[in-house]
């Protein structure tokens, strides 16, 4: 399976996937999102203060999955430089930034990934490094073998996909052979001390739905998962994070494919909720694009929508007073953060 850009589909352009958004329904009009703010009082919305910033190191991918929001895969060649890293890291030593969210792509591919976290862990033992490892990444070379091995000397939390705790699921969203090799890979981690009670070392797990649905109750889901893996598999973890599938990239081509965009749409609207909307993760997160520019998030930054302070748009024009004053851009696909319990990279936020 290719990546929407290799194909040439028409929703590899942002402009694409935006008109769609804003396209005026039966059920909503383009700005509806807007509105749903104002009658919350949140408009325009604001940042509370950066506590993280969110770094995609590239979009290279060993897995193609169908729901990726990133459209990542091997056919993905962008990856950020050395010199993109040393300007995150001008940042990060001259602001009080409290985590760093390693994401991609699977960030692990990117050639100075262990430099860049060592460089990290050297300016402070105190910052949370967040590194979001897809599982099979650990498994698909031997250079990658002893990731489980530096994840635990530089005392990184591990966040990692697994969409069900049965192959079948699983591997209908992300390949075939990838639950087993999940498996394996979360048993590696196990083996390092992640998700076991005392360690000190976290491993959480994050859960996508696989369909056009919300996700069932975060604290319910992370119950079952817990039992059924441990049973069967005697493997532990820390939390599990549920994440509401926005209709971004491959997972608007499925919802348009299938006919379920303007149902899923009314059902994201339809659970709007106005304590969600206050908790998003865009209000103390700065997403960093893997060549350098800045968003409000990770899914803006697959929009292309960069932030709107003028004078901060890249890295290493960081001016924190801007950026902390600075308006979210917000369109309709944020309606998959606030719905029901809400949504963001460390799962339910209400």
């Amino acid at each position: 399976m290719k990546s929407l850009k290799a194909q040439h589909h028409r929703l590899s352009s942002s402009e694409e996937e935006i008109q769609i958004l804003e396209s005026n329904m039966p059920s909503f009009s383009g700005d509806r999102f807007v509105s749903e703010l104002e009658n919350s009082n949140l408009f325009p919305l604001k940042p509370t203060q950066i506590e993280i910033l969110q770094i995609n190191l590239g979009k290279m991918c060993n897995q193609v999955c169908k729901h990726c929001h990133v459209d990542a895969g091997p056919d993905r060649k962008e990856i950020m430089t050395r010199e993109t890293m040393n300007e995150c890291l001008e940042v990060i030593r001259n602001h009080h930034i409290n985590t760093i969210d390693l994401t991609g792509g699977a960030p692990e591919m990117n050639p100075d990934f262990r430099w860049f976290v060592e460089q990290i862990r050297a300016i402070s033992l105190e910052i949370t490094i967040i590194v979001r490892c897809n599982l099979t990444i650990i498994l698909a070379n031997p250079k990658y073998h002893d990731l489980p091995e530096f994840f635990r000397k530089h005392k990184l939390e591990v966040a990692s996909s697994l969409p069900y705790f049965t192959a079948m699921k699983t591997d209908s969203q992300r390949g075939d052979g990838v639950f087993d090799k999940s498996i394996k890979a979360l048993k590696l981690l196990n083996e390092q001390g992640y998700g076991v009670e005392g360690s000190g070392l976290i491993l959480n797990l994050v859960y996508n739905p696989s369909g056009a649905f919300m996700p069932a109750a975060q604290s319910g889901l992370e119950a079952e998962f817990k039992k059924r893996l441990s049973d069967k598999f005697d493997i532990t973890f820390n939390s599990l994070f549920t994440i509401t599938n926005l209709p971004i990239s491959r997972f608007l081509e499925y919802l348009l494919r299938s006919n379920n965009y303007e149902g899923y749409m009314e059902k994201l609207i339809e659970s709007y909720n106005p304590v969600a909307a206050a908790g998003v993760m865009c209000r103390t997160t700065i997403s960093v694009g893997w060549d350098g520019y800045l968003y409000d998030c990770d899914f803006n930054q697959m929009l292309e929508l960069k932030v709107t302070s003028e004078d901060s748009r890249h890295i290493r024009d960081w001016n924190q007073q801007s950026l902390t004053a600075r308006e979210i851009i917000v369109k309709n696909h944020c309606f998959g953060c606030t719905a029901g319990a809400g949504s963001s990279c460390g799962g339910t936020t209400a």
